[in-house]
């Protein structure tokens, strides 16, 4: 029976799956809308069957938007793991949440596994998914995606404005025949404001390993430049962590071991990849294979951590 915990009892909001019995070490997990969905509970039955304890996080209750996000609340999902005798702490993340589990890492020296699919390596402005205008996703008003100690965190301000911005996405999704794209305005945003010191996530900051995961086609930013560019940071500036890139050139934004993938869809995992993007219908095998292998590599990495 998982354990739920809310801001206004335990300081955060989650879902506690449990692990192995002889297990001393658990992962932080950040995926799908909730902490209880489907998304999260297939996630931390992945970890739980790789020997690792599961705490699932998010937003709210049942909410992806991101919007001055307080960091504090690792720090009160840490305290709870060490209750329970855990010894080794990591985090992992996909998307907005592959960038979040890096910045918490850097805050958070206890972290010391961070695997990080398909990250930026700057802190995204934050933004809503409310359906104001009937839009599905709006910037937010000059807020950060997380927060430290009640302030907002530097950010890259996207390009448009609301409602343009959720214009925009559709216009790129449509034009490149995939169901969601934003590539294409996160290029604009850094066009228009070249990411600066204070935005970018400091990675040197973060302890014991770093597993960066990203393809090159993916359509929702252009993680693997992101990620080359953490790659570029570590090499200029002392740090202690180890790292480890996953760089493949088709898999798209859906970059999850095959394993994952199938517990949350037992049937048609492979058949959502061709539906949501254009690069998973043309080259399916390829991205059935870079799934494989993050498996297979990410098996290894959590036996070894």
């Amino acid at each position: 029976m998982k354990h739920i915990f809310t801001v206004e009892n335990d300081g955060f909001v989650g879902a506690y799956y449990g692990g192995p019995a002889d297990s001393k070490k658990a992962m932080i997990i950040m995926l799908g809308d909730s902490s209880t969905d489907r998304m999260a509970a297939c996630g931390a039955k992945w970890f739980i069957k790789n020997g690792c304890h599961a705490l699932a996080m998010s937003s709210d209750k049942k909410d992806y938007g991101h919007h001055n996000y307080p960091l504090e609340r690792f720090g009160k999902a840490i305290e709870f793991l060490k209750s329970r005798g855990i010894e080794k702490i990591g985090i992992g993340g996909a998307s907005t949440t592959g960038m979040l589990a890096l910045v918490a890492a850097s805050y958070y020296p206890e972290i010391t596994l961070t695997i990080a699919m398909s990250p930026s390596d700057f802190i995204m402005e934050g933004f809503y998914r409310d359906g104001k205008d009937g839009a599905v996703e709006r910037p937010g008003d000059n807020e950060s995606s997380v927060s430290w100690q009640g302030k907002p965190l530097p950010y890259l301000p996207y390009a448009y404005r609301h409602p343009e911005y959720w214009e925009m996405l559709i216009k790129e999704a449509k034009e490149g025949g995939d169901k969601v794209a934003a590539r294409k305005m996160f290029d604009e945003s850094e066009r228009r404001h070249p990411v600066q010191e204070e935005e970018k996530i400091k990675v040197e900051n973060i302890h014991g390993k770093i597993v960066f995961v990203g393809a090159e086609d993916d359509v929702l930013w252009d993680t693997c430049k992101y990620i080359r560019r953490m790659e570029e940071r570590l090499s200029q500036k002392p740090h202690d962590s180890s790292f480890e890139s996953l760089l493949y050139e088709h898999g798209t934004h859906f970059v999850f071991p095959q394993s994952m993938l199938k517990k949350m869809l037992p049937i048609s995992s492979g058949s959502l990849v061709k539906f949501m993007f254009r690069a998973g219908r043309e080259y399916p095998e390829q991205c059935l294979e870079t799934r494989k292998d993050i498996d297979r590599k990410l098996t290894q990495i959590l036996r070894e951590w």
